[in-house]
């Protein structure tokens, strides 16, 4: 049996990283390296099998986004679209964190009140009265996050208690810790202008292109240079002219992007370029999409969440990686905690860290990550996050309640479950 140290043979790592097809379909390696119309081919017989990826949410974040357009034509705007990526920042940042233990199969509950706990520590640590710089503070706030995660993730695995328990009593927990640090109805304010800047700030027009280009490139590289390899050992990929189809694709969408937020969005004065806080979250995304997809961590949290004791007799060590998960999405909480604290430039009792979980989990589920484990990717987070701003956004616009957006929320969160459900029947029904 191998030791947990030990890499896996790559030809396995391989088999376990490729989607499962209907078995049905003869797939020739060779023959889809060359052939669009066949690679093409094989997607829809993904598709058709239950694997849907990103399409459902995708075509609903369209919907969403023509309903909203067709009702009140300041959906579309510029400045509207900014804000709209300013307000997903929270719950996408949650959202990724919270894909690490769905992705096990388990559930964090207590990561609304843990990002409050981060942003809590970054706001005492800037006031005045203690004077640390701003990057010491977010460092240590961090940290701490990550211990909580840590802590609980411990309790998860080494003594066997059940996430939902042990993040529930969490989720309690650290709300108690802010009541009592602020006091009732207390709160912190941040005249840290560099964290305010987070989600206040903007890059300039030149820097928004550069930046653009670098990661555009960057992704551009690590994907030509991933399905080459993979074409090169016979394994299943897409041919040249789709991989380069795919870096167009993403070439176009960050020029987009950056033409959106370079349009004069103020009112009274000049408001150009990309916040700071889309440059964060492509980062955290960026950053978990390689930990997920390119590393033997991603690989073993996969493993585990689809099949824990094939896990466990594989010589993954199960408590270590189950911990290591539970530290990781408290630590992105952290993250989205920061970006909390910059967008209302305070931190208060008023902190509603039980609706922040619940649309985190919904983000998820809603971006495509199944609740059952096994299955999800950082950028479902993103994109559930994008469509319940959007919900909340265009609903705002047209003067619903908060009562009113919740309901649909939860429908469109029912919907995307549902799919889940489908999908899985689909696959067993295929012999997957």
């Amino acid at each position: 049996m191998a030791r947990v140290d030990e890499p896996l043979p790559p030809a396995d790592e391989e088999i376990a990283a490729e989607p499962a097809i209907s078995p049905d379909v003869a797939i020739s390696p060779q023959l889809m390296a060359g052939s669009v119309s066949e690679y093409l081919k094989v997607s829809f017989a993904r598709i058709r099998a239950g694997e849907t990826g990103v399409l459902p949410v995708v075509g609903g974040l369209l919907l969403v986004s023509i309903l909203f357009q067709l009702l009140n034509s300041e959906f579309l705007t510029a400045r509207n679209l900014v804000n709209l990526l300013v307000q997903a920042a929270v719950v996408s940042v949650l959202a990724m964190g919270e894909i690490y233990a769905l992705l096990l199969g388990e559930i964090d509950l207590s990561i609304g009140f843990v990002a409050g706990i981060g942003g809590l520590v970054v706001a005492e640590a800037v006031k005045p009265t203690v004077g640390w710089e701003w990057w010491i503070a977010i460092l240590v706030g961090l940290l701490a996050t990550a211990a909580i995660g840590a802590l609980q993730g411990t309790l998860i695995t080494r003594i066997g208690l059940p996430s939902f328990v042990v993040t529930l009593a969490g989720l309690l927990f650290w709300q108690g810790v802010m009541l009592k640090v602020l006091v009732n109805g207390g709160s912190i304010l941040v005249s840290d202008n560099i964290i305010n800047d987070i989600t206040a700030g903007n890059l300039t027009p030149a820097a928004g292109w550069a930046v653009m280009f670098v990661v555009v490139g960057i992704f551009g590289v690590m994907t030509w240079r991933r399905d080459a390899r993979r074409r090169a050992a016979g394994l299943v990929a897409p041919p040249p002219t789709f991989t380069a189809i795919k870096i167009a694709a993403a070439l176009a969408g960050g020029v987009a992007i950056v033409l959106l937020c370079n349009v004069n969005r103020g009112l009274i004065r000049p408001i150009r370029g990309v916040p700071w806080v889309v440059v964060v979250v492509f980062a955290v995304l960026a950053a978990w999409s390689f930990v997920l997809g390119r590393t033997r961590f991603g690989r073993y949290i996969y493993a585990i969440g689809g099949n824990a004791e094939a896990a466990r007799r594989a010589g993954i060590n199960l408590p270590l990686i189950r911990t290591a998960a539970f530290a990781l999405c408290s630590f992105t909480a952290g993250i989205a905690g920061v970006i909390y604290i910059s967008r209302l430039q305070s931190i208060s009792t008023a902190l509603e860290g039980g609706n922040l979980v619940l649309y985190a989990v919904a983000a998820a589920v809603i971006g495509g990550t199944s609740l059952f484990g096994g299955r999800g990717k950082a950028l479902h987070g993103v994109l559930g996050g994008l469509v319940i701003a959007a919900i909340v956004n265009g609903m705002g616009l047209l003067g619903f309640s908060a009562p009113a957006q919740q309901v649909v929320t939860a429908l469109v969160l029912l919907a995307a479950v549902t799919i889940d459900a489908l999908a899985r029947r689909g696959s067993r029904a295929t012999g997957r």
